[in-house]
């Protein structure tokens, strides 16, 4: 199996603050990955750490064996990765359309195929495609910003908390969905603190505490870990 993505003993600092420990974990081509573990555990660090936007000061990040760790995010998103971020974060006084072709800049123009690929994973952005993004839904702006990052045809997607705020029927939807995007062949790594959902599509799974990886498994026998279900899972 082909490695997609290797962190190898990374440490990231805010200024003084130690906040990845010397984490090392990897991402094999065609799977879902996810990172689980409470607010302030280092999982939206990693994702930074990843596409370029936080410089780890120790260790190493490679892509297909290639070292991308210091590399600006620019470049690492020309390189194939590309980000969702917490709180969706779209463009609200731009359209729907004009949100997606910032998601090509990678390419320096829009990809007629990406788009469709776009349309038929979220129908409802189609439908609302002159519209600005800072008048949909919640549940329309995840769509949006998962949309805008597969603009750039990444090989890894990078996805922080897709479910945040959205309702249970929301999020099946959206996970339903990344299930979707996995199976055309874009390897996953997911950042979800719905624990539950994110185990229950994913291949292999990493739980994170105060900055180090503390676990680590296939995601059903993480879902059978004891320690994981009262932690995590809401069981006593």
């Amino acid at each position: 199996m082909t490695t997609m993505l290797e962190l190898d003993d990374v440490h990231t600092y805010y200024g003084h603050i130690h906040a990845l420990k010397g984490i090392t974990i990897s991402v094999n081509e065609g799977e879902i990955v996810t990172l689980i573990g409470s607010n302030g555990a280092g999982k939206s660090t990693t994702l930074k750490t990843i596409s370029g936007l936080l410089g780890p000061r120790n260790g190493e990040v490679r892509l297909q064996g290639k070292r991308i760790s210091g590399q600006p995010a620019h470049k690492v998103a020309e390189m194939g990765v590309a980000q969702s971020p917490e709180g969706r974060r779209v463009f609200p006084r731009m359209s729907v359309i004009e949100n997606l072709r910032m998601g090509a800049f990678v390419h320096g123009h829009v990809r007629q195929e990406d788009l469709d690929r776009v349309f038929d994973l979220f129908p409802r952005l189609k439908e609302r495609i002159n519209q600005h993004a800072g008048t949909l839904s919640g549940g329309e702006q995840q769509m949006l910003a998962i949309g805008r990052a597969l603009m750039a045809h990444p090989r890894l997607l990078l996805l922080d908390e897709p479910s945040m705020g959205l309702a249970p029927i929301l999020v099946e939807q959206i996970f339903r969905i990344v299930q979707d995007i996995n199976a055309q062949g874009t390897t996953v790594l997911l950042v979800e603190q719905n624990a539950l959902m994110a185990l229950a599509i994913a291949h292999r799974g990493y739980v994170m505490q105060t900055g180090e990886i503390v676990l680590s498994d296939e995601a059903h026998a993480l879902m059978r870990d004891e320690g994981v279900r009262k932690a995590y899972l809401g069981e006593e």
